[in-house]
């Protein structure tokens, strides 16, 4: 099931966020993500919640800035269920672009969003931190709604 994230969910939100990402998002960060001007969803299967999207609206554009599943929940199409109904509120939404950025070591996501119509725009140089100190790429991308 696929429904609005709520306040009491962060606790568990954050525990996904550090398990599912190399360099993970603040607690802090993932509270100050929300609020009118955001769709953000969360996937539950069988009353546990196993990943979620947070995605920022301006005007006519919306920008993917996280989703995250629960490794232990990885590789079972929850990623592609989740983006599908994303994509799906924000064409009610009258959204005509979904942009997003992806490191670009991960080949299972930009696949997963390639699959969905996404198409590469542009690379951002030394975009990501790295766990060493070091920097990655980022792959931006855009899906036409």
């Amino acid at each position: 099931m696929i429904t609005p994230i709520q306040e009491t969910d962060f606790d568990i939100l954050f525990e996904i966020e550090q398990n599912a990402h190399l360099v993970p998002w603040s607690k802090g960060t993932l509270l100050n993500n929300q609020g009118e001007r955001y769709l953000n969803l969360k996937l539950t299967e069988q009353n546990q919640i196993v990943g979620f999207a947070i995605c920022h609206k301006t005007l006519d554009e919306a920008t993917l800035f996280n989703i995250a599943i629960d490794p232990k929940f990885q590789g079972k199409g929850y990623g592609k269920q989740l983006l599908c109904e994303l994509i799906s509120q924000l064409k009610q939404q009258d959204i005509i672009t979904l942009w997003l950025e992806v490191r670009e070591s991960n080949q299972n996501a930009i696949r997963l969003y390639q699959s969905l119509d996404f198409v590469e725009v542009d690379i951002r140089k030394n975009y990501y931190p790295t766990p060493d100190g070091g920097k990655e790429n980022a792959v931006v991308m855009a899906l036409y709604l």
